[in-house]
């Protein structure tokens, strides 16, 4: 039974593509075989084969199935700014349908775990009335939150769980990242995340400490994927 969720964050820079990689490597360690799709990327560099992103490369080496990279980021944009500001520039249409499409693919095949990231926060525009989050809803799945641990980050956290459940989604769970820094870096650390266990409405995953390597290995360490494959059974 492959399982599949929707990874989105608080902001954009809050470490998705780390915990993303770090989920995906800790559910290879349990013997799952694991895909991930990285729709939208901008900020990519032009190689001999393309336009390529490091998010997207990461995600390519921390998963276990073999796929092209154009099934993992179907849209490769060149700056590194919103991403329909980036398409427009670029003369390209963004639609949730074409990604709906490759999605489905992916999530059809072998792996036991696809995970999909998402670009930015949750209410990323795509075109004037269109939004990322129209795809999670469109393929209706289970929502997992990165927070980033720094001042502010209950409000944005709470938000964008309220947003979420009124999309009509589940959020299936979150994880703390200090991505800014060590943890001991923000006032009342511990304090803050006894707030959000306490809020927000589902399990935490983890609390993911500060690599300045950005090895999601070690990440991996810190997060428990029972919850996500529980819920799923």
């Amino acid at each position: 039974m492959t399982r599949t969720f929707f990874v989105t964050g608080t902001n954009t820079e809050v470490g998705k593509t780390y915990v993303t990689a770090a989920l995906l490597h800790k559910a290879a360690e349990q013997g799952l075989q694991t895909a991930a799709v990285k729709p939208i990327a901008s900020g990519c560099e032009q190689t001999p084969d393309g336009l390529r992103n490091s998010d997207a490369l990461t995600l390519m080496d921390a998963m276990t199935q073999d796929l092209e990279y154009q099934q993992v980021n179907p849209i490769a944009l060149e700056p590194a700014i919103a991403p329909h500001i980036a398409a427009m520039e670029a003369g390209k249409r963004l639609d949730t349908s074409r990604l709906e499409g490759i999605c489905r693919g992916v999530m059809s095949g072998k792996a036991d775990l696809v995970l999909i990231e998402g670009a930015g926060g949750w209410r990323v525009p795509l075109t004037p009335r269109q939004f990322l989050s129209d795809l999670p809803k469109a393929l209706e799945l289970p929502v997992i939150l990165v927070v980033n641990m720094e001042l502010g980050c209950i409000n944005h956290a709470l938000l964008t769980a309220e947003a979420i459940r009124r999309d009509g989604l589940p959020l299936a769970g979150w994880v703390a990242n200090f991505a800014r820094g060590p943890q001991g870096e923000m006032p009342r650390a511990e304090e803050n995340l006894m707030t959000l266990r306490a809020l927000l409405p589902a399990p935490c995953l983890g609390v993911v400490a500060h690599d300045e390597h950005g090895d999601y290995r070690n990440g991996a360490a810190h997060l428990d994927l029972s919850p996500l494959l529980s819920s799923s059974e």
